[in-house]
């Protein structure tokens, strides 16, 4: 059964979607091969009308003009309809891989640096789109222009057409060659530039050390070395570029001058090779066509081997293995109506691998309306701790149960009505100042807005920027301690049950640190709060310490 999530699946639904324009890319890349192909047939009647000295209508001219407009906007529109048609399929693919992201447990974003992930949506996804703008359907283009060429060759002359069925092959081999020679210099080229731009904020960066050491010297010929580099390698890639050209007309004219000689012939040869002078200006028009498309076809079967290895990658993305389903069934009424306890770890057992437990047989249970402070070494799993209980990972044995549900089956939906999260660092996006605590969620009012910065104290400091809320982050310019309190605001907008701490107050001088505290002590009332930190039991009434790890 073919993978509803594997690259063809996920193309062949994109194809689906927009047939038509996939249709009308078919029929305008026939029409451009076809219409190539008649303005030479309709020459060869035109020379061989004035050959005999005669009258040459109108009609016959006009048809020959017209063909080539015809060809020339078919080739123009060929080209357009690859590259909207390409842009079609980045931007399913990229949606795609984007609600892949969603789907994804959170164990893939530790095991893998977020450098690589957007490489695989960004280049990976460009590769792919250049399989197609500039790959398998512009080869399949390329590929019957030059079939159907040498097989009207053949048509007006058997011996030419075997000539250019030898001729042909040995073309697109030394065309490969120079384009590999190419490519291996521009690669070579690239390298050398991008040690280039890692050198010079490389030195700049460590100027001082450099100085200090008396390195100057050293750094300088390493620049002249990576500069030379990459001018030895461009050098060969415009030799390569300037040679190939200059080979291809040669011999073209070769091939045009054997053809000539032997359409002359007397004999068997003659009867053979034998053309008419429309015929032969024809055919010379046609062997003119066929260098590009064999030039082509050797970057589009390059551009194919590059691609392999993004689909390849692009595969694997996708076939990921993806979080458990959610239970849409459950309500908000739920949560409230429970009688159970608010958090529950029940014979918990939890390991990042198959070697090291984090968790063997974790049991506690937090109260509604408790305070309960997670203390323990570093490593111990405080934070994972927090991460089962948002069900962002799943225990490998027992259960995680928040009001007698389980926490991974809970809808992200409802999750910010139950759990406030406060990070140890604020994680700033772009917008406005309100939207550093709403998070673009239209569920959340204005009102609720300022309530929450009116509770941690930050009102009145927001209202004296330029636009007040809705003044660009950018131009806020907050402190350490105002995006501390931002942090706690943007976890109380939503009302939410059960607040997070994730030990806020690391790194914090005192006067900083008492302001967070005070906030905080505000923002805990009538909540069930979990917290990690070293000081906070000093300063939230009625907490309880539960001892994680040994």
């Amino acid at each position: 059964m073919k993978n509803k999530n594997s690259l063809g699946s996920v193309l062949c639904n994109i194809i689906s979607a927009s047939k038509w324009m996939f249709l009308l890319t078919v029929i305008i890349i026939s029409g451009a091969i076809i219409t190539a192909l008649f303005p030479p047939l309709v020459l060869e009647r035109i020379v061989n009308r004035l050959t005999v000295q005669q009258y040459i209508p109108l009609y016959l001219a006009l048809t020959y003009f017209g063909l080539l407009v015809l060809s020339g906007l078919l080739e123009a529109g060929q080209n357009v309809m690859i590259t909207v048609f390409g842009q079609k399929v980045t931007h399913g693919l990229r949606s795609k891989m984007c609600a892949k992201l969603h789907r994804l447990p959170a164990a893939f974003f530790i095991q893998h640096e977020p450098g690589k992930i957007t490489s695989r949506i960004v280049n990976d996804v460009d590769v792919v789109d250049s399989l197609f703008t500039n790959g398998i359907i512009s080869m399949f283009a390329d590929a019957f222009k030059v079939l159907s060429i040498l097989a009207i060759i053949f048509y007006k002359s058997t011996g030419l057409g075997v000539l250019m069925l030898l001729v042909t092959p040995m073309l697109f081999v030394m065309t490969r060659i120079f384009q590999k020679r190419m490519l291996k210099a521009q690669l070579q080229n690239r390298i050398a530039v991008s040690k280039v731009n890692n050198h010079v904020p490389e030195t700049i960066r460590n100027i001082r050390m450099i100085r200090a050491l008396f390195r100057q010297k050293y750094m300088e010929e390493k620049y002249d070395d990576y500069i030379e580099e990459s001018y030895r390698a461009t050098d060969k890639s415009n030799l390569y570029d300037s040679i190939y050209s200059p080979i291809v007309i040669f011999i073209s004219s070769c091939v045009i001058a054997v053809m000539m000689i032997c359409a002359a012939a007397s004999g068997q040869v003659q009867q053979f090779f034998g053309i008419t002078v429309g015929t032969a200006v024809a055919i010379i028009a046609y062997v003119s066509k066929v260098f590009e498309p064999l030039e082509s076809i050797g970057m589009e079967i390059q551009n194919i081997q590059s691609a392999v290895a993004g689909v390849k990658r692009i595969n694997e993305f996708l076939q990921e293995p993806e979080r458990e389903e959610t239970d849409k069934s459950i309500t908000g009424k739920m949560f409230i109506q429970c009688t159970k306890p608010c958090i529950s770890f029940d014979h918990v057992g939890f390991r990042y691998d198959n070697e090291n437990a984090l968790f063997i047989d974790l049991c506690f249970t937090v109260e509604r309306g408790e305070s309960v402070t997670l203390v323990g070494r570093t490593g111990a799993g405080k934070s994972t701790i927090f991460r089962l209980l948002l069900g962002l990972y799943n225990p490998d044995e027992g259960r995680v149960l928040v009001n007698g549900v389980d926490a991974a089956k809970i809808p992200d939906s409802k999750k910010r009505r139950l759990f406030g999260y406060v990070e140890q660092s604020f994680h700033s996006i772009s917008g406005t100042v309100a939207d550093q605590i709403t998070l673009f969620d239209p569920s959340i009012s204005q009102k609720q807005v300022e309530d929450a910065a009116r509770l941690v104290g930050l009102h009145e400091s927001i209202l004296e920027l330029e636009d007040g809320y809705d003044t660009p982050m950018g131009k806020a310019a907050f402190s350490q301690g105002q995006l501390g309190l931002l942090s706690i605001a943007r976890a109380i907008a939503a009302s939410p049950e059960i607040l997070l701490l994730d030990e806020i107050t690391a790194n914090l001088d005192s006067d900083t640190e008492r302001r967070i505290l005070k906030a905080l002590d505000r923002a805990c009332q009538g909540r069930t709060v979990l917290s990690i930190s070293h000081r906070l039991h000093e300063h939230i009434h009625n907490q309880r310490l539960l001892q994680i790890g040994s």
